[in-house]
């Protein structure tokens, strides 16, 4: 399943350019055209899901396994790796800019220029917590 527009069905489809890394019967592997870092690596299920939560549970930890042979790949590879940062953006605010499910790969070294910022000096009370878990706890779907 494919949708019109959409770069990585294209590149699926083999109607549009990708460095392969990898793929198998569900997923593909290829290199991103805007690296992040240098070995920057994208992992998409080669079924349309412009969403995570349009994505069907199977499918996604076939994308789960990629990206992990992927990370395993790059560390014993000949490119600069010494952790692995792997990233889902998922809707625009979160910094999603293709709508096709994907994971990015990221091999990460000291002074790679690529940061996550996170203030972990002011966690909420157990309370805002509890009170959270409670909300999202209400719509998990087993």
């Amino acid at each position: 399943m494919s949708e019109p527009d959409c770069v990585f069905c294209d590149i699926v489809a083999g109607d549009a350019p990708a460095s392969l890394v990898a793929e198998d019967a569900t997923t593909m592997a290829f290199m991103d055209i805007n690296p992040a870092t240098s070995g920057h690596v994208l992992v998409v299920p080669k079924s349309h899901a412009a969403q995570l939560a349009d994505l069907d549970e199977s499918t996604g930890a076939r994308v789960m396994q990629m990206a992990m042979r992927c990370a395993a790949a790059l560390r014993r590879s000949e490119i600069r790796c010494n952790g692995i940062n792997l990233f889902l953006a998922d809707g625009a605010v979160a910094g999603q800019d293709v709508f096709h499910t994907h994971m990015h790969v990221l091999p990460r070294s000291s002074g790679d220029g690529f940061g996550l910022r996170i203030d972990y000096d002011r966690p909420p009370p157990r309370s805002v917590l509890d009170d959270q878990a409670a909300l999202i706890s209400a719509h998990v779907s087993s």
